[in-house]
């Protein structure tokens, strides 16, 4: 497989929301996870919330803007529901993807989606978890690959 897809969580509402979030990057063959917000600063205890310890064997970075820490020559690709974001099964992932997730209780900052190339949606009925949404998104990366 070539490539790799790394991840940036703005701004997570819990510990539980982070932790399970880092979990699905390790499951998925991510290779980095960035924090950013003001809220995600304030968060400490992981470990609490991810039984495999993926924290150890996966950097998580703490950045005031998550774009902000994007790797070189990676294409960043905000994860929101808005009507001008393409549907997950149409998509096409990018070789080197960075993606951005909102927080469960708002919206990726408008200066972190100006920065993001494309706009993807998970089409679900309800919305979904922080955690579950990444494994959806880094599961179809794979399943397309």
């Amino acid at each position: 497989m070539r490539g790799f897809a790394a991840i940036g969580l703005c701004d997570p509402k819990t510990d539980g929301n982070i932790g399970g979030a880092i979990r699905a990057a390790g499951c998925y063959g991510a290779r980095l996870v960035v924090l950013g917000g003001k809220r995600a600063a304030k968060r400490g205890r992981i470990e609490r919330t991810d039984p495999r310890n993926t924290h150890k064997q996966l950097p998580v970075i703490w950045s005031e803007n998550v774009v902000d820490a994007c790797p070189h020559e990676c294409i960043p690709v905000a994860v929101e529901f808005i009507k001008t974001a393409c549907p997950l099964p149409a998509f096409q992932h990018p070789e080197r993807a960075f993606y951005v997730f909102g927080p469960e209780d708002g919206s990726i900052p408008k200066d972190v989606m100006a920065k993001c190339h494309a706009v993807v949606y998970v089409p679900t009925e309800a919305c979904m978890n922080l955690a579950a949404t990444v494994n959806v998104i880094l599961y179809d990366r794979i399943a397309k690959q």
